[in-house]
């Protein structure tokens, strides 16, 4: 047998004292607990992985849209009245 066992159930020295750390040992409402929930609930890895790596693509796909946006702007090479040439963007009647 252990000492543990052998105590009869009578709780060590440093266990009589002990308190839950955080939140999840003080007194709250049901309302503070449904509005911040990720202070009660422990971190769950996989979502956090799949969270990081879903934002990390959608910021990616924004950047790679920008840029491939600004290629695809519509300029042509236009010539004024002094013979010079210079790229112009092409515009609509309707602006």
């Amino acid at each position: 047998m252990s000492a543990k066992d052998a105590g009869g159930g009578k709780e060590g020295p440093g266990e009589k004292g002990f308190r839950i750390p955080g939140l999840r040992g003080a007194q709250t409402s049901t309302l503070f607990r449904a509005v911040n929930p990720e202070l009660f609930i422990r971190p769950n890895k996989p979502v956090m992985a799949f969270g990081v790596v879903t934002i990390t693509l959608c910021v990616a796909y924004l950047g790679y849209m920008h840029a491939t946006r600004e290629n695809e702007q519509q300029l042509y090479e236009a010539v004024d009245s002094h013979g010079e040439r210079y790229m112009r963007r092409k515009t609509s009647k309707w602006d």
